[in-house]
């Protein structure tokens, strides 16, 4: 049996946290680049420039990608001959707190949504889960610095199963409609279906962190993510929502079983600088007896 610790997740996000606000992933500055290549608008063309030299600037200045670092989201992915502690995410605000006052990145989090807006003057709390996968000793860590501007923009709805692909396809496009323009195209959109409405947001969330290029294993949902990217692009947006070709840099679909009588739909938005990394976590052995493994 393999375990992982509270230690080793916070080792990890101590240097993690400031490269993710300040340098933006290779995959989304190679599409910026690539857009940049193909653009013909001319507006688009200077909003791509500007995206590109400032992830550039950010970078060697170890500055921040965007004024808004956003809250920190931390998903760990486990195999099933991984030992999960109970207390495996009791140092990730440690490590927040500590990455975000040292870098001096501006802290987005408020003590309470509704009755306590006070800053918590960390960036605490961080906002995380565990997710189980059939992947024999797989362990690793998604990392995600998610802006108020793109999270904003995103949205759950509740179909019934006659709005079919289109429905869905309809809800996608409505949400880029009526929310790009303050998420800061190009995008890249994450699409969750089925599962309930507590789940499906995760679904697509966690389809965010696909790096763009690779093709969903589901041939069916890799020709309906080609399909919505298409229709994303042809609404006209474009890059800093001045009209162009390129509205979303990829759109990335997450599928999951649900009950017959529903269609979850989630459409989760990441801006132009969309900062997420997935990294390996290392693992222990430990001995289980047979007592505690029955």
């Amino acid at each position: 049996m393999l375990t992982v610790t509270p230690g080793d997740i916070e080792a990890l996000l101590l240097p993690l946290i400031p490269q993710l606000a300040t340098r933006v992933p290779d995959d989304i500055l190679s599409g910026l680049v690539a857009a940049r290549e193909t653009e013909t608008g001319a507006r688009a063309r200077i909003v791509l420039d500007q995206l590109v030299q400032n992830a550039c600037v950010a970078a060697d200045d170890c500055v921040p990608i965007c004024q808004d670092t956003g809250t920190v989201w931390v998903c760990l992915e486990a195999g099933p001959d991984v030992l999960v502690p109970g207390d495996v995410f009791s140092r990730v605000n440690d490590a927040v707190a500590k990455s975000y006052i040292d870098a001096r990145l501006r802290k987005s989090v408020v003590k309470d949504a509704l009755f306590d807006r006070g800053n918590t003057q960390d960036n605490t709390p961080a906002f995380c889960e565990v997710h189980f996968v059939d992947e024999p000793g797989v362990c690793r860590l998604h990392v995600m610095l998610k802006g108020g501007g793109s999270d904003n923009a995103s949205r759950v709805v509740m179909l019934t199963p006659s709005a079919g692909k289109q429905g869905v396809i309809d809800t996608v496009l409505a949400c880029v409609r009526e929310k790009a323009a303050n998420a800061c195209p190009p995008l890249v959109v994450g699409v969750g279906v089925g599962a309930t409405f507590d789940k499906v947001g995760g679904l697509a969330k966690r389809a965010l962190m696909r790096p763009l290029g690779t093709v969903n294993p589901n041939p069916d949902a890799a020709a309906f993510e080609a399909e919505l990217l298409s229709a994303i692009n042809a609404t006209g947006i474009g890059a800093g929502a001045l009209g162009g070709q390129t509205t979303a840099l990829g759109v990335c679909v997450a599928t999951a079983p649900c009950h017959i009588a529903a269609l979850p739909v989630a459409v989760n938005m990441s801006c132009s600088a969309t900062r997420r990394a997935t990294v390996d976590v290392p693992t222990h052995v430990v001995k289980v007896s047979e007592s505690e493994g029955e």
